[in-house]
């Protein structure tokens, strides 16, 4: 079995280290280099911002999903 999507869910601070968001980046390469599409919260800031940079970077699927009320 084939993992298609993976969802992520993670901080919308970079964290403590740089390392946390240079790992956030590369995980998000890592899934598009493996043709998996992302699926996260949607937002562009933090750790999850940095994973989705990540898969765009390396031209892969972004799936966003923010609520409603989250929406400014």
């Amino acid at each position: 079995m084939q993992i298609k999507a993976l969802g992520v869910y993670c901080g919308s601070s970079p964290g403590l280290l740089p390392e946390y968001k240079d790992m956030a980046t590369a995980f998000g390469a890592l899934l598009a280099r493996e043709g998996i599409t992302l699926v996260y919260g949607g937002g562009n800031v933090g750790l999850m911002g940095a994973v989705a940079d990540g898969a765009l970077e390396a031209e892969g699927k972004v799936i966003g999903v923010i609520p409603q009320a989250l929406i400014a």
